[in-house]
């Protein structure tokens, strides 16, 4: 008995002396905007306070931080302090959709062809009604789903499965997965999955690395 307690203990030791290695002094967690209505959302937060972490709440679009796509994203930003960190956070110009779209890429088809959607092509004759012949149109969505988006603005939510189309004169396709790449904010040189459904589906669970940089170079600055 008396070896099975000095062994308890001295695994509790352990396990204390590992502890603080778990503890980062700043943690930055992304998520959607509703993961604050989460039913157990209050319980996690309150998890986080017991070990000692204030919680500061940004709602940040990722156009206002140098990505060519309008994408709302919660950030939470943890510190181990008695009060929430106030972050000084850059805005930058909105950068539109025709910087990263190549017209010569990608795989073009008709618009009008046999079996095309008649929502579709409603889309489309309303973006063309305000945009002229090149535009996008979403494939599904309220707002820019209804009315197509113009090239110069920064393009809507890249999402995990094909969304956005793009539209010139009688031809459209879907966008390439590089494309998706560019409007996610990541470099022309990093590494996707030769499969285009799974590279467009990591590219719309992944955060715009523009976004994370002026989240940590603010961090550096409050600290």
């Amino acid at each position: 008995m008396a070896t099975r307690n000095m062994t308890a203990a001295a695994q509790q030791r352990g396990l204390s002396s590992r502890l603080p290695y778990h503890l980062q002094d700043f943690i930055v967690v992304e998520n959607v905007p509703a993961f604050t209505r989460w039913k157990l959302y209050p319980a996690w937060r309150q998890a986080l306070h017991a070990l000692g972490y204030a919680i500061q709440p940004y709602i940040l679009d990722a156009a206002d931080h140098g990505v060519a796509q309008n994408r709302d994203r919660l950030y939470l930003v943890m510190t181990r302090s008695q009060h929430p960190i106030e972050l000084r956070l850059p805005k930058h110009e909105h950068i539109g959709a025709d910087s990263f779209i190549d017209f010569a890429a990608g795989n073009w088809s008709q618009i009008e062809r046999p079996g095309r959607s008649p929502a579709t092509l409603k889309r489309i004759a309303a973006g063309r009604a305000r945009f002229g012949d090149r535009f996008l149109a979403p494939y599904y969505g309220t707002g820019s789903g209804e009315t197509g988006r113009s090239l110069g603005r920064p393009i809507g939510t890249i999402t995990t499965r094909d969304r956005w189309a793009i539209i010139d004169g009688d031809r459209m396709r879907m966008l390439t997965a590089q494309e998706c790449r560019t409007a996610m904010g990541f470099p022309a040189g990093y590494i996707l999955p030769e499969q285009h459904h799974l590279a467009v589906h990591m590219l719309g669970n992944a955060v715009c690395p523009p976004v994370m940089h002026d989240i940590i170079n603010a961090i550096r600055e409050a600290a």
